[in-house]
């Protein structure tokens, strides 16, 4: 097994038959040695610097029924909002008094935020903060939303697939979403200049090692600038509320192979692995993260953007919380940037 991870950090791919084993091996040393090898690779690209984002939950209202999902349009006990654009750019404001450089707007598939009144919030935001990264992390549109918002000034957009494997696709979704569009969505950010970012849920009903290698080989394909990867996390008011919750060991093993995979790729410690675990985005840095996305949202309406259930919000995990969070990130020899951290700074 270690000399697959040498492998793998030396030629940035394995077989698909080599992935599954080192996604199989369940040996502590072969764990440890992997998140050592991604951690040095890590350090060697970016140094002991952790980029901070600021994270503006914009709205919890979504037109889609993803069956992991919160927020899914089926759930009525949530209390649904949007915010106002001046209540984003009050965020913003806030954010940049703290240091942060770059912003990334997240929220439900909302047909009320119409693509117009998106490209002009991302207008005002670029005006307003010329020196600062836009991301969004908005869900499916048309290649000409995708246009009208990068004109506008965004420059990154996340948009996870999920799983690679079309009959798991239709296991965690209703009819009428396809991967394939998701897919093709995925292209066309590419292919319109964005820092793109994809990513899965590890642990999901269903998933198994060999859809993990389904999607391992479609990232080391694509080549995405981001990489996005959390526990799967069940929320009380959906399908999945009774499937136990992903591996956080699993996930932080296949965050190392994404940091050995595509040493140069921007990978957050998400919010899911610090729910999970005290420590999860401290072990997430160890393992090769370089990312951590503060909530920048106002505090009353965090608790309604519910993902899953317990999200972490506050703390260490918001963005009035950075003193404590410099505080642990420091504790493991790390500190927080306030660079913008593009994925070319390097």
């Amino acid at each position: 097994m270690k000399r697959l991870i040498d492998k793998l950090r030396r030629t940035h791919r394995l077989s698909a038959e080599e992935y599954a084993a080192l996604l199989a091996c369940e040996e502590r040393s072969v764990a440890d040695y992997l998140r050592q090898q991604a951690g040095e690779v890590a350090l060697a690209q970016f140094g002991n610097g952790i980029f901070i984002r600021g994270l503006i939950e914009i709205g919890n209202r979504c037109h889609n029924d993803c069956y992991y999902c919160g927020i899914r349009r089926s759930n009525t006990s949530v209390a649904r909002y949007g915010l106002d654009r001046d209540t984003i750019l009050a965020c913003c404001k806030e954010g940049y008094a703290l240091g942060f450089r770059t912003f990334v707007m997240q929220g439900g598939e909302d047909p009320s935020m119409t693509d117009e009144w998106m490209e002009q919030t991302i207008a005002a935001i670029r005006a307003a903060y010329p020196d600062c990264a836009i991301t969004l992390s908005l869900g499916e549109k048309t290649r000409e939303a995708y246009e009208r918002f990068y004109r506008a000034g965004a420059n990154r957009y996340l948009l996870r697939h999920e799983t690679h494997n079309d009959r798991h696709y239709r296991m965690l979704h209703p009819a009428g979403m396809s991967l394939e569009y998701r897919l093709q969505c995925l292209q066309w950010l590419k292919e319109i200049g964005y820092q793109t970012g994809t990513g899965i849920m590890v642990g999901t009903p269903g998933q198994t090692i060999a859809h993990l290698v389904e999607d391992i080989l479609f990232i080391e394909a694509f080549h995405p600038e981001m990489i996005g990867i959390g526990p799967f996390i069940p929320h009380h008011a959906t399908p999945f509320a009774a499937e136990p919750a992903g591996s956080v060991e699993m996930t932080l093993k296949l965050l190392s192979i994404f940091r050995l995979m595509h040493p140069a790729a921007l990978i957050p410690s998400t919010t899911a692995l610090a729910t999970l675990v005290p420590d999860g985005r401290e072990r997430g840095i160890l393992a090769g993260a370089n990312v951590v996305m503060p909530n920048l949202s106002p505090p009353e309406q965090r608790k309604n953007y519910s993902l899953y259930d317990r999200k972490a919000a506050f703390g260490a995990e918001a963005a009035e919380g950075l003193r404590e969070l410099s505080r642990r990130m420091e504790a493991i020899g790390y500190r927080l940037s306030t660079e913008r951290g593009d994925y070319n700074h390097v």
